[in-house]
């Protein structure tokens, strides 16, 4: 298989579809005043080929912070792609259609991956779609769009995930997840006065949750969402932990990006050398997949803001070109198998 990456920095979308043939399967990564027109247009040019998209940034070797870019795959790719709505209430209503499409795709773990583009209420579509996606032993990559909007084959859906099943007719696809942080010290709390819903951590180990954060890195209530950057909270699942970013006070109590529930074991993270962890990365890759004809990445917005003001963004983009085709987006929550994510970055590469 091959991958296609073509961009406009100006939204233009003749100018980012420019040389692409005979696509087998399609992903638009459009902005929010265009992504109806861009839906619209995409399907016109390449009408019945499966197609995925979302609102948000985009890159190979450098961003795409407003235009439009469309990755493809073709030369040896099978694919299928559909729509789960309602997904903030019963997403389980719609799962008939990914079992069909799986079995439509065919092949298993080895050679077939799920991406998918999603609005909202992440980690219960997950659970719902690893019921389906586990008996087949298919890996996932994706992540949350922006503006409450994604598509699927010319079609703009609101509450829905988006997910196209693919297959590489031509080697292995495999998945990976990189975290940039590690544990801070011996600090464990156990998480209460949570509210599901609304993502909230009221206190960790019986203490208002934003004074725990507070005394321990000495910072205002104003630097606790920048502080996030370099300080999250880590969530002990099995032997992984699972990146927890804060996205504001809520009072005395801390609103976050994934839920936390009660009793949930949290640490505090800090920020690795970024740097080493990306190249260590990029070796594994290198070491699994010695030819490799494309890498697709999901990239959290926390990931780039971090990188971007260590000027450190357009160098991590260049040190994954190494890879070969190597293009993403950048979400507001990735998606990695079974599990929702923060500040992580997760990706798909193709033998």
């Amino acid at each position: 298989m091959r991958q296609f990456f073509g961009s406009s920095q100006r939204g233009d979308l003749a100018e980012a579809v420019r040389g692409l043939r005979n696509p087998q399967f399609i992903m638009l990564l459009s902005n929010n005043d265009q992504f109806e027109s861009h839906v619209s247009a995409l399907e016109g040019l390449f009408p019945g080929v499966p197609s995925i998209g979302c609102i948000g940034m985009s890159y190979d070797t450098r961003i795409i912070e407003k235009g439009v870019s469309v990755v493809a795959f073709y030369d040896g790719v099978t694919a299928a792609a559909n729509a789960l709505e309602q997904v903030s209430t019963m997403p389980v209503k719609y799962i008939q259609r990914l079992e069909q499409d799986i079995a439509r795709v065919g092949g298993g773990g080895r050679d077939v991956v799920c991406i998918d583009f999603c609005t909202g209420n992440d980690a219960c579509l997950l659970t719902t779609v690893n019921t389906v996606l586990k008996k087949r032993g298919v890996p996932l990559v994706g992540g949350t769009g922006g503006e409450g909007r994604v598509s699927a084959n010319g079609r703009v859906y609101q509450d829905a995930a988006v997910y196209a099943i693919v297959r590489n007719l031509g080697g292995r696809v495999k998945t990976y997840k990189e975290n940039i942080y590690r544990q801070m010290g011996d600090y464990r709390f156990i998480a209460s006065n949570t509210d599901r819903a609304r993502y909230i951590i009221g206190s960790l180990n019986g203490r208002p949750a934003k004074q725990v954060y507070q005394s321990i890195l000495h910072v205002s209530d104003q630097q606790i969402l920048t502080q996030t950057f370099q300080n999250p909270f880590g969530k002990v699942d099995g032997e992984d932990t699972c990146i927890i970013s804060i996205k504001e006070v809520s009072g005395n109590a801390l609103a976050c990006f994934r839920q936390v529930n009660d009793s949930d074991v949290l640490t505090l993270l800090e920020l690795a050398d970024y740097q080493s962890v990306a190249q260590n990365t990029i070796q594994q890759i290198c070491r699994d997949f010695p030819k490799r004809s494309a890498v697709f990445s999901v990239n959290c917005l926390f990931r780039y803001k971090l990188f971007t003001e260590r000027n450190y963004m357009q160098t991590y983009l260049q040190q994954m070109s190494a890879l070969g085709a190597h293009a993403g987006v950048v979400g507001y929550g990735e998606h990695y198998n079974s599990r929702f994510v923060n500040q992580s970055m997760t990706c798909a590469v193709f033998e």
